[in-house]
């Protein structure tokens, strides 16, 4: 269970994941020794999964965004399995995401332009299995996106 001092140091890190130790500990008001121990507490538990870069994909010329809604033939034993490991060998795929419902799987695609869109549509998407459908959202704004959880 996550103490008020824990949830203190969560906050810091989703406010400056690049903070060192030292820095943590002064505004956590803990020595850098009890700060370690309590991050490593963290990361052990799987509470913390780790730090990494996180890249605009924008910034770097990727302009089209594509929410793909697959229904899957499930008259076949193994369609999930197969959909999703063909859909990870995509490149241009960067979330799967797997439902209970009318739709069984999202697939998230980012592409350079439209046109680059239709290329990856047709020569990847379109060639995955046990599809019976597809439904496209063409993203045109995102209005929230948070990362951030209160803690």
């Amino acid at each position: 269970m996550l103490d008020d001092t824990d949830r203190r140091l969560l906050r810091l890190l989703q406010d400056d994941p690049a903070r060192g130790v030292g820095d943590l500990a002064e505004h956590a008001g803990l020595s850098v020794a009890q700060t370690q121990r309590r991050l490593d507490k963290l990361k052990d538990t799987g509470v913390i999964r780790g730090t990494r870069a996180v890249i605009d994909w924008r910034a770097m010329g990727w302009t089209v965004e594509v929410s793909l809604r697959v229904t899957l033939d499930k008259t076949q034993q193994n369609a999930f399995d197969e959909l999703l490991a063909a859909a990870r060998k995509v490149p241009e795929v960067i979330e799967i995401q797997t439902f209970l419902g009318k739709v069984d799987v999202r697939l998230y695609v980012i592409a350079r332009d439209m046109k680059d869109y239709q290329r990856i549509y047709r020569d990847h998407i379109l060639t995955l299995p046990h599809i019976a459908d597809i439904e496209a959202l063409v993203h045109v704004a995102t209005v929230k996106a948070e990362d951030w959880i209160p803690v």
